[in-house]
């Protein structure tokens, strides 16, 4: 992971810098006020940054809801991908939903993102599924991904 880069939980102030993120990571981005909802009106949702020097970088956010944790989206800038800044962001969310007494995790993952599959297999999660044309922007397929805390 690059030197300067710092993992916090994301604020109102940061939302301009996810969203800059997503627009950049997906073909298909939330929209800015997705980000806004979660950060103010969702009382399960917690998103984690990766900072550099101010600048963010990466971003994943985590659905605690009882004892079931929820990935909802994980991105790193083009340019800063390869330095584990994805991991350690997972390992951030995994550890806190485990602290916040979740039992297993979830999440959704595109059936040709293999960079992705493989990073959340190292921390083992296993294919419980597909969710068939769940992407919107091309109908492909979704594997769903659980792992026990």
């Amino acid at each position: 992971m690059g030197e300067g880069i710092q993992i916090r939980e994301m604020t109102l102030e940061d939302v301009d810098g996810v969203y800059n993120v997503e627009t950049k990571a997906f073909n298909n981005p939330w929209k800015r006020e997705a980000f806004v909802n979660e950060i103010k009106n969702n009382q399960f949702a917690t998103y984690f940054v990766a900072v550099d020097d101010d600048y963010i970088v990466g971003y994943c956010g985590v659905w605690l809801i009882l004892d079931e944790s929820h990935i909802t989206n994980i991105a790193v800038l083009p340019n800063y991908r390869g330095y584990k800044i994805g991991e350690t962001l997972l390992k951030k969310a995994m550890l806190f939903a485990k602290i916040g007494r979740a039992i297993r995790m979830s999440l959704e993952v595109r059936v040709s993102n293999e960079i992705a599959q493989n990073l959340y297999r190292k921390l083992g999660f296993q294919e419980g599924g597909i969710r068939r044309n769940y992407y919107s922007d091309n109908l492909e397929d979704a594997i769903v991904m659980w792992v026990n805390l």
